[in-house]
């Protein structure tokens, strides 16, 4: 038994990307179906993000999904960054006018599915068999196994926001992209513990055994990483070693207290910078993780994904209404400047504060010489807080 169905746009990918689009589509008045192939507790659970920029806080309130953010978030005004003993502040307030905010991307998904459903939006979890036909045509479908029934959802376009790992990308004739992709020599082992913060703002440590990050989720709950091995094992991290590692490359001045607490989920993130151009192939467009990979350095992952999507639902509805192609035509080359400005950002910040193998003394001081500049220069402190708070999101 086959089902079959239309609609305008095909979205795969239930994840910020998928979610934010159809959400801006439905206020344009243009019909959307999401599907994906986890369930709705996975994708509501996969801690990932928390760091949301101006830009991006400022797209949900303007969707109408941000009433729990702003009663939950924690607002931040600054960073801190430790180096040689020391913490130095920068005030992204009083460099840029704007702060960030920091609340789980799981919480944003759960916000943004639940109000999707709660107007009777179409979202499909636990799909099987995806596959997209046609996208050079004028009609293409993608085909899908639910329920154990098969699906052929026929469309206009097909946004494909179904993460690094999905099928969008790969069903691009080979050739027709051009990918870039840095591994770097080294991951993040991350944990939540319920402890609560005893900062009010992240702390970035760049010390001599490796890079630190000092992140929170709640008033109750922190989130920590530590630089390790890229073939670290997990199983090698005891609570004691993770806690009395955090304690070393974590700064103990000006009254900071590191505190510990039960840690309730943990995890190793490889790191890696990745961009698939173009992010179109007829109509076919990759955005989010689909197309480009950050490493979490500048906490960009998820606000990249909402920047792309601002400027596809734009472009989609033009499109669709008017028969203008010019955004869908500029739609890679807009969101590409945005991702490689971003690119740099992160891999700037990376090499700033990690320690490398291949590190001697005089690579060590230049990259701590960095760091004293960055902080203490009023011109330096303020791209990085402009990079950091976000970019203007492009526009058409």
């Amino acid at each position: 038994m086959e089902s079959t169905a239309a609609t305008e746009v095909a979205i795969i990918g239930a994840g910020p990307a998928g979610l934010v689009l159809a959400h801006l589509l439905r206020r344009a008045g243009i019909g959307c179906v999401i599907i994906e192939n986890r369930s709705r507790d996975h994708v509501e659970r996969r801690v990932r993000a928390g760091v949301l920029e101006h830009p991006t806080v400022a797209l949900l309130r303007d969707l109408g999904v941000a009433a729990r953010l702003d009663r939950e978030s924690m607002t931040h005004r600054g960073v801190e960054f430790a180096f040689r003993g020391e913490r130095r502040r920068i005030d992204f307030v009083e460099r840029t006018g704007k702060a960030i905010s920091v609340y789980g991307q799981q919480e944003v998904v759960k916000d943004l599915i639940a109000s999707w459903l709660a107007d009777g939006g179409a979202l499909f979890f636990e799909v099987d068999d995806v596959v997209v036909h046609g996208v050079e045509g004028a009609r293409p479908t993608v085909t899908y196994r639910a329920g154990g029934v098969e699906h052929r959802l026929e469309a206009a376009f097909i946004a494909g926001c179904d993460g690094f790992h999905g099928i969008c990308r790969p069903s691009i004739p080979a050739g027709r992209l051009t990918l870039a992709d840095r591994v770097y020599p080294f991951a993040w082992l991350g944990i939540l513990a319920e402890a609560p913060p005893t900062t009010d703002e992240l702390i970035y440590a760049n010390h001599d055994r490796g890079f630190a990050l000092y992140s929170m989720r709640s008033p109750q709950i922190t989130r920590l990483y530590l630089q390790v091995a890229p073939d670290e094992q997990l199983e090698r991290w005891s609570d004691d070693r993770i806690w009395d590692e955090l304690g070393r490359r974590l700064p103990t001045d000006a009254g900071f207290e590191l505190r510990t607490g039960p840690i309730i989920e943990r995890g190793i993130t490889p790191m890696r910078s990745f961009v698939a151009a173009p992010m179109r192939h007829g109509r076919l467009f990759l955005a989010g993780d689909a197309a480009h990979i950050v490493p979490p350095t500048g906490a960009k992952g998820l606000n990249l994904a909402v920047a792309d999507v601002s400027v596809l639902a734009v472009a989609l509805e033009r499109f669709l209404r008017t028969g203008d192609e010019d955004g869908l035509v500029r739609y890679s080359e807009l969101c590409l400047r945005r991702v490689w400005r971003v690119q740099h950002f992160s891999w700037w910040m990376t090499s700033m504060l990690h320690r490398f193998d291949e590190h001697d003394t005089f690579a060590r001081e230049v990259q701590l010489s960095e760091l004293d500049y960055v902080t203490s220069s009023e011109a330096a402190s303020t791209a990085l807080a402009e990079n950091y708070v976000g970019l203007p999101f492009a526009t058409l």
